[in-house]
């Protein structure tokens, strides 16, 4: 056989085992560009130009070493970070931190089923609010429904979808050499706007529910293998622990590139039209239309709803995961909806009460402005809780975080309490 017959089976064999070793990071990172987050880097596009292109490059290492601690949390353990704070700490703590996730889960679940039933209303006619009950119900089937391993292939395929930003931002005659000197050169500003923007994009990068879905999911996949907690296997966790740190590589590469690629498409059609103003995602979209093409617009409505099929099942699993560790049973999305019943009814409580944020005549925008609010309160706190759970023996064993995790780590930590603290300023105190 000759070279040339050898090769593409070799490629096909890698490419077939990468897709293998992305999984948890790379869904979590690809949900973390949902259409809540897609609205917000369309404003800060639109708003801002390429100015805020920088934070990204700040946020990128903030978002790896807090999701791989995420990731490590459930893997050495075999428990969610639920149920590590049920474990080895107060449960006033627990009840706190989950309320307000369940809070915030809720809320975004709405602000993002809305948009995508915008979205399939620009490009299709017919009622917004009939659509997002109907996202809502098909995310809800699929989740209940499906097994683990064809849901986790589902979901890790959905990521496609974000290409559609990239599509956009070719079709955009994007400035590159300003574009690109951006992400290394801050165009400050020192106002209200722009620290309410920096603040922003952190909380819609390093989000509470994230953390307890990758938790979650590498649990999952512990299961799926019919494999130990690494605690209690410590000589098979270098392996694993590469898998994780290379997964949330990829994941939070992929996420931080399609967020720039929003950024970018939106500075150069609707900045450099004078449009400054977007409150939504589907505003964004419609906004490109005139601007952009009817191309561009297609693409980027269709990314709205691919982006929400993705991270609506996290935002509603997520909550699963934490409720039922709060509660201390057992749930998994392997489980069979009778076996995992409290597991399965909080995907579909919370994923309807999403949905009827928008029939109630709830404005989602202002929704998800607060629940940025109860994010920043959230987040802070509940990073130190995670700091605390991988430095302590009695959760992790020896495979307690390295240095330079714990140095990382805090200063994320540190970064995140920063921003929620000026988001909360400006809340208080107004913008003006």
């Amino acid at each position: 056989m000759s070279p040339d017959e050898v090769t593409p089976s070799s490629e096909a064999r890698g490419l077939r085992s990468m897709m293998r070793t992305l999984g948890p990071g790379l869904i979590t990172g690809a949900a973390d560009d949902d259409p809540s987050g897609i609205g917000t880097h369309s404003q800060v596009g639109a708003e801002f130009g390429y100015g805020l292109a920088w934070t990204f490059v700040l946020s990128f290492p903030l978002m790896v070493v807090i999701q791989e601690i995420a990731a490590e949390i459930g893997r050495v353990t075999g428990a969610g970070i639920a149920r590590n704070l049920r474990r080895h700490y107060p449960r006033s703590i627990l009840y706190f931190m989950i309320s307000l996730l369940l809070i915030a889960n809720i809320v975004n679940l709405g602000a993002d089923l809305s948009a995508m039933g915008a979205a399939l209303a620009l490009l299709a006619g017919g009622k917004p609010g009939l659509y997002t009950l109907l996202f809502g119900i098909i995310c809800i089937v699929l989740e209940v429904g499906l097994s683990y391993p064809q849901y986790s292939a589902v979901l890790k395929w959905t990521t496609l979808t974000l290409f559609t930003y990239v599509a956009v931002v070719i079709v955009a005659h994007v400035p590159w050499s300003h574009a690109l000197r951006s992400l290394v050169v801050p165009e400050l500003q020192f106002n209200a706007a722009y620290a309410t923007a920096f603040v922003a994009i952190l909380g819609t990068t390093i989000s509470p529910y994230l953390f307890f879905w990758q938790a979650g999911q590498e649990i999952e996949e512990q299961h799926r293998h019919h494999a130990k907690p690494l605690c209690i296997t410590p000589k098979a966790a270098g392996p694993e622990l590469k898998r994780i740190r290379i997964d949330t590589l990829t994941g939070m590469a992929f996420s931080t590139l399609i967020s720039l690629a929003i950024v970018f498409a939106t500075a150069a059609t609707l900045h450099s039209s004078g449009v400054r103003d977007i409150a939504t995602s589907s505003q964004a979209a419609e906004a490109l239309r005139p601007i952009a093409g009817q191309f561009a617009f297609a693409m980027f409505a269709v990314g709205i709803i691919g982006t929400g099929l993705l991270a609506v099942p996290v935002l509603a699993g997520s909550a699963a995961y934490a409720v039922t560790e709060m509660a201390g049973f057992s749930g998994s999305l392997d489980a069979k909806p009778l076996s995992a019943k409290l597991f399965y009814a909080t995907i579909a409580v919370t994923t309807l009460a999403g949905a009827s944020l928008n029939v109630v005549g709830i404005d989602p925008a202002r929704a998800l402005y607060w629940a940025a609010v109860v994010n920043g309160i959230l987040a802070g706190p509940l990073m130190i809780m995670m700091m605390l759970i991988v430095r302590n023996p009695r959760a992790m064993g020896r495979l307690t975080v390295s240095k330079r995790q714990q140095i990382l780590g805090w200063a994320a930590t540190i970064v995140m309490i920063a921003a929620s603290v000026l988001f909360l300023a400006f809340v208080v105190f107004g913008s003006n």
